[in-house]
């Protein structure tokens, strides 16, 4: 579950919407089963909301696009990677406190 400004990024939209985006995007790559990963989502959750406009924050659920996340070199859950002009710029891996991914996306936003 995702809050209401938070995107869900799969096999089907990520070229579109992570690697196309002219705007940064924070990736948490995640599962259900991953208690870490429950303890980020509501930060990603807020971070949706907090830079709605000036960059897209979404998810990919690994057990149904274990695809991107074999691509991305994710091997371990939550992983948050930053992208920005379709290239990761920044890894985030383990449950991180929101300031870390804060700090991630006001470097590339200029903030």
């Amino acid at each position: 579950m995702a809050g209401p400004h938070t995107l869900t990024f799969d096999t089907d939209n990520f070229d579109r919407e992570v690697l196309q985006s002219n705007i940064p995007v924070l990736v948490d790559f995640w599962a259900q089963w991953c208690g870490p990963c429950q303890m980020v989502g509501p930060i990603i959750d807020d971070l949706a909301g907090e830079y709605q406009g000036r960059a897209k924050v979404g998810k990919v659920d690994v057990d149904s696009a274990g695809n991107l996340a074999t691509q991305y070199g994710v091997q371990n859950i939550p992983t948050v990677l930053l992208f920005e002009k379709g290239q990761p710029v920044e890894r985030l891996v383990g449950a991180r406190a929101k300031r870390d991914y804060k700090k991630a996306l006001d470097a590339r936003l200029g903030g």
